[in-house]
């Protein structure tokens, strides 16, 4: 059994920043990561992904972006600053180190690995609100004659050339998928099956997410209620382009339900010049037609399904389950934060930006463990 002070779980951008943290307040710790390089999500995404916030809001704790790269940097972008970080800070991931089942035993922490067993004081679970992707299930998806996949296998729109495509769902990952697929020479459309909320990426030049740092100083709906009638003039009435509305705004989504609103990057554009088709919910599938709940129907060659991912954390964790109750709050708001030595790193959906969060929430963690080390106290 190895022993340490401190171990993260996860070497993507949650787990690097936590790691580079403790390094400022002097704090040892073992990185562990299951693929064989930091930043496998961002490896793995479709090519055409852009981060949706601006780079100046968007760096890990104690290193910016270069002057070079554009405001939103792209998925190459965002690999490349990670694994800068990882050598400016000498960090050392255990790679190919599986977390199967962490427990509390006494005063430590027991993580079994397929490595190994690591026993430690404090825990941080740096792995990210996204596991592994959910299972594709639609109504005579065994008929289809195409193909059927995950939006996690999808890489690049060229490989769809003329192929009728419906990407389903109306996230972000969706909208992108969508473009891509237009601008490679496909025939996209969408089956977006929730209501949601649709905002500018940026308004008068100025990225979203700055207007958000301020906003979110005010109550959720108040804000929402001062920024509705500019959306509304920017963005237009999804309702004729065949969305659903949320009956609330972005900020209280976020706030309440930890999802992200739709930042738009050309898809609403797209969409009314008719580059894009928008569908409902599908009903079934009966060979290459796809019957959709509004009783529309469609031929289809492919279908990409951006339908979220399992969050495994639940399953790898032996605790109690109202501590991912936290994972719905910022670290400031959360009730167990830092109890018994066990902390969650880049989990909430931010309304001022998911890595700005993330460097906030890494900073906070080592903070707090390098006080409860000085004190020479468990933790709490």
């Amino acid at each position: 059994m190895t022993e340490m002070h401190t171990l993260i779980v996860g070497a993507s951008l949650s787990g690097l920043a936590s790691a580079a943290s403790l390094q400022r307040e002097g704090m040892g710790y073992t990185i562990i990561e299951q693929q064989s390089q930091v930043a496998s999500p961002w490896r793995n995404h479709y090519e055409r992904l852009h981060l949706h916030t601006n780079k100046s809001s968007s760096n890990l704790p104690f290193k910016k972006f270069g002057s070079s790269i554009p405001r939103y940097p792209s998925r190459q972008h965002v690999v490349d600053y990670v694994e800068d970080y990882r050598a400016a800070f000498s960090i050392e991931p255990l790679f190919n180190t599986t977390a199967q089942k962490i427990k509390r035993e006494g005063r430590h922490w027991i993580t079994v690995t397929n490595n190994g067993v690591f026993r430690s004081i404090n825990v941080i679970i740096a792995t990210g609100p996204f596991g592994r992707p959910q299972k594709i299930h639609f109504k005579g998806m065994e008929s289809f004659p195409g193909r059927i996949l995950h939006s996690y296998g999808y890489t690049t729109g060229r490989e769809y050339k003329g192929q009728d495509v419906l990407v389903v769902g109306g996230g972000n990952s969706a909208c992108e998928i969508a473009i891509d697929l237009y601008e490679q020479g496909a025939r996209p459309s969408m089956a977006v099956r929730s209501p949601v909320n649709v905002v500018p990426r940026d308004i008068l030049g100025i990225p979203i997410l700055q207007l958000s740092i301020v906003m979110s100083l005010l109550p959720p709906r108040i804000a929402d209620a001062i920024n509705a009638p500019l959306i509304r003039l920017m963005i237009g009435n999804i309702k004729r382009l065949g969305f659903r509305k949320l009956p609330y705004g972005p900020l209280q989504q976020i706030r309440k339900y930890g999802t992200a609103p739709v930042l738009d990057i050309g898809t609403i554009r797209h969409i009314r010049k008719g580059h894009i088709e928008v569908y409902d919910e599908i009903d079934r599938i009966e060979g290459s037609r796809v019957y959709f709940e509004s009783g529309r129907e469609a031929n289809l060659d492919t279908i990409v399904a951006a339908i979220g991912y399992y969050r495994d954390y639940a399953d790898l964790l032996e605790v109690e389950k109202t501590r991912f109750y936290d994972l719905r709050a910022p670290v400031r708001r959360q009730k167990y934060f830092g109890k018994d030595g066990l902390y969650f790193c880049g989990f909430w959906i931010a309304p001022t930006g998911q890595i700005r969060e993330i460097a906030s929430d890494a900073k906070k963690i080592a903070k707090h463990i390098a006080r409860q080390s000085s004190r020479g106290a468990a933790p709490a």
